[in-house]
């Protein structure tokens, strides 16, 4: 028997293939524009800002590399490359998701760490200690995907046959430890951090905003932090939910017999898991003002003129992706060429008077 066969029909196949598709589509394209975004503000960027990018750049480096292979395996009804593609394929999903999931949980623990002052002028997190923490997620998500090609664990073909992760039958005799670990250091124990974090962080704001005066700076402060709070939560929402229901069926596939899945019902789980990846920018754009403003904004395709540009500010104490395209400048621009336009005017007809007297 093939294992790398499809163990569905050739219709569910190409369905398979359009889904993943609009899904590299969307995902390419909106990390894409958080990357860029982020790029034009570059060197105005908050210490915790650069765990948002690393978050994007997460979900762009698994759109690119596995999504293609599954697009081709899918159309082609059989995996394409066979046991090197499928290492590969599998190694690039655990070390990409293991990546999510950190830094998802040093957000957390940062936002935390931010809300306890919140009326404070300092950073919390200096650049560099933000880049240290950017890079030991990359470490640690390494350190996993290694380990099954050292004999801990595996990586093999799903049941289904059009995608490749860790082997979770093969492990049911071997390797139970493995998956015990990885479960619990990769999933439940970043999940409790995460819990903890925001519910902590919801109780700070909760009891500042009992205690805080008739101060218009600190309610701004507390809604822009709420506002954050909602949105970082949301996204610790999107990517745990989608990867539970695969969580939950590959430890049924272990200590259940397998063949009671059928292969579409593991699919399903499967795919999405694949589209975490692409929630985030929709996240950004509907709760993020600043970030809807600067995507409308290059949408129009203003960049022909001058005045859509990155604020130079230090607006509010915005720990997440915060771009701006500054319309008071933009207006202040406008008026400044109106003045001179009218100075020029002015100029012009007092030369033609002097004219017609002379």
């Amino acid at each position: 028997m093939d294992i790398y066969s499809s163990k569905l029909s050739p219709a569910v196949d190409y369905g398979v293939g359009a889904f993943l598709l609009l899904i590299a589509i969307l995902s390419i394209v909106g990390n894409l524009m958080v990357l860029v975004m982020a790029y034009k503000r570059s060197n105005h960027m908050k210490p915790p800002e650069y765990l948002s990018v690393n978050l994007a750049v997460t979900d762009l480096g698994a759109a690119v590399t596995m999504y293609p292979l599954a697009i081709a395996s899918a159309w082609n009804h059989h995996w394409i490359g066979g046991d090197v593609t499928c290492v590969y394929y599998g190694l690039m999903g655990f070390f990409f998701g293991a990546a999510s999931m950190m830094t998802l949980t040093v957000m957390a623990i940062v936002r935390f760490i931010v809300s306890l002052t919140l009326q404070s002028p300092k950073e919390k997190i200096s650049k560099r200690n933000a880049k240290i923490l950017v890079a030991t997620t990359w470490l640690y998500a390494l350190l996993w995907a290694i380990l099954p090609l050292t004999g801990w664990g595996k990586y093999g073909p799903e049941p289904f046959g059009l995608s490749c992760t860790l082997a979770w039958r093969d492990m049911k005799e071997q390797s139970q430890s493995f998956v015990i670990t990885i479960f619990f250091m990769n999933l439940i124990l970043p999940a409790i951090i995460i819990i903890s974090c925001y519910s902590a962080i919801a109780l700070k704001l909760y009891i500042t905003y009992k205690s805080m005066d008739d101060s218009n700076h600190i309610s701004n402060m507390i809604k822009m932090q709420r506002r954050l709070m909602v949105i970082a939560v949301l996204i610790s929402i999107g990517f745990v939910g989608c990867w539970m229901p695969y969580g939950i069926i590959s430890l049924w596939s272990i200590y259940r017999p397998g063949d009671l899945i059928p292969p579409e019902v593991s699919m399903l789980p499967c795919l999405f898991a694949k589209s975490s990846t692409v929630y985030n920018p929709f996240i950004y754009y509907i709760l993020s003002k600043s970030f809807k403003q600067e995507v409308n904004q290059l949408g129009r395709l203003c960049g022909r003129s001058n005045i859509c540009h990155t604020s130079d500010a230090k607006i509010g104490p915005e720990n997440t992706i915060f771009l701006v395209c500054d319309a008071n400048k933009s207006k202040a621009g406008a008026e400044e060429q109106s003045i001179e336009k009218s100075r020029e005017n002015e100029t012009q007809l007092i030369s033609r008077t002097c004219d017609l007297h002379s």
